[in-house]
């Protein structure tokens, strides 16, 4: 099980803490000094997937030497403000097959990233993979 605590701390600021007892600080504010839940929320997608095709490519042993993910998202325009389209750019760079490189993507989105998972219930999400030799 893991567990998550989110303590107020001044202003529109909060602590939030899970099992592994790393601390990190977001911001609702307007002037915001942190990241704010929602954009967490895009940050763990990122990561999440990043990590399966990290994972999948080094298994296939494909020589790369940086992978960045990152995401847009628009949101729906009353409350909940859920995502509804989310995009990601998968920029890799290194001497690795396209193909090998669309089969992660598409299996860390079909099968082991579980904040796409979750993400995918109220969220369109696509994907661009960019290749730099």
């Amino acid at each position: 099980m893991i567990t998550a605590k989110a303590i107020w701390t001044d202003n529109e600021r909060y602590i939030g803490e899970a099992s592994s007892r790393h601390a990190i600080v977001m911001d609702t504010a307007t002037e915001k000094t942190a990241n704010t839940p929602m954009e967490l929320v895009l940050i763990a997608l990122c990561g999440c997937t990043a990590s399966d095709v990290v994972g999948i490519l080094r298994k296939k042993r494909e020589q790369f030497t940086s992978l960045e993910v990152s995401a847009s998202g628009e949101r729906a325009s009353g409350y909940p403000a859920v995502y509804t389209e989310i995009s990601l750019v998968y920029r890799i760079v290194g001497k690795v097959s396209r193909k090998a490189v669309e089969d992660a993507v598409r299996l860390s989105k079909e099968k082991y990233c579980s904040v796409s998972a979750m993400l995918e219930k109220t969220a369109k999400i696509t994907s661009k993979i960019e290749v730099v030799e």
